[in-house]
């Protein structure tokens, strides 16, 4: 298996512009209301908020904050427009950060910055029709490996003063969570300069107090192998934690994420299995008390 760790968007770029552009234009766009605001002064900490257009629930609605994946060295909230539609049409509020990317920024900055954007999320999801005590963290690629380390590793959350417990839920398609990081060019560029590269690894830290989990991944991903989810489920079962983790067949790595626009749900059911887990979160909550 090819356990190449070069998770920009290649796949889908096309001369003069790209293949997400030409997706976004078809993908309806009537849905939601955009938002643009910023959670700091670098030009890459800004954020898109998507307000679905109907009404919001008794509560407020169930928050997901999604995070692309790009290397750690690339890509814009622009291009997943398609996800914040698929996210607004099941009734959740999506919020989808920028972050600072190498050569600008190294580990940590990129987590700090999503802890940062996640702060601006409690305070400001309820302008929205949000509810900032139903919030879950998505992300694909390097950014799964952002938000996996938000929902594990305590440090960050506790730098921007939020409570563990303000993660209600992760899910993960197709992130590095056990990736060796100095085994690849692209990653000693962004993790070389650390004393110890393994404190970069989501899996080490599956013994901390965590949300659920859901972790979706490609049999086919030549690009994340999908020992990252095996390796991490596993380890968080050994630690007692709620996670799932399921494999889609013939599934490649900008595949997973591509099924969520609607014209390639068909791909795989990223979406209805991403749904159904968020709306169990509260469900099975509300049936407790």
């Amino acid at each position: 298996m090819l356990r190449c760790l070069c998770v920009a968007w290649p796949a889908l770029a096309l001369a003069g512009c790209s293949a997400a552009d030409a997706l976004n234009f078809i993908v309806p766009g009537d849905g939601y209301t955009k938002h643009a605001s910023t959670y700091g002064s670098n030009p890459r900490q800004g954020l898109d908020v998507y307000e679905p257009k109907t009404a919001a629930p008794p509560g407020g609605r169930t928050v997901v904050v999604f995070f692309y994946g790009g290397s750690w060295a690339g890509g814009q909230k622009s291009t997943y427009r398609f996800v914040a539609e698929a996210l607004t049409a099941q009734g959740y509020l999506a919020v989808l950060p920028d972050y600072r990317v190498h050569p600008e920024a190294v580990y940590p900055a990129f987590v700090e910055d999503a802890a940062t954007a996640l702060k601006w999320t409690v305070e400001n999801a309820a302008r929205y029709g949000g509810n900032p005590d139903k919030i879950v963290l998505m992300g694909h690629s390097a950014g799964a490996h952002i938000a996996a380390l938000l929902a594990l590793d305590p440090q960050f959350l506790e730098a921007v003063n939020l409570p563990r417990e303000t993660i209600k839920g992760f899910v993960g398609l197709a992130g590095p969570y056990s990736f060796a990081p100095l085994e690849f060019r692209v990653t000693r560029a962004v993790f070389g300069h650390l004393k110890d590269p393994n404190i970069v690894r989501p899996v080490i830290y599956a013994a901390n107090p965590a949300p659920p989990m859901l972790l979706l991944h490609g049999a086919d991903d030549t690009t994340v192998g999908p020992y990252n989810s095996v390796d991490l489920t596993a380890a968080l079962i050994a630690a007692g934690q709620n996670v799932t983790h399921i494999v889609y067949p013939d599934v490649a790595h900008v595949g997973i994420i591509l099924a969520m626009a609607k014209p390639f749900r068909g791909r795989a059911p990223t979406l209805s299995d991403t749904a159904g887990f968020i709306d169990g979160l509260f469900q099975n909550k509300a049936a407790s008390n």
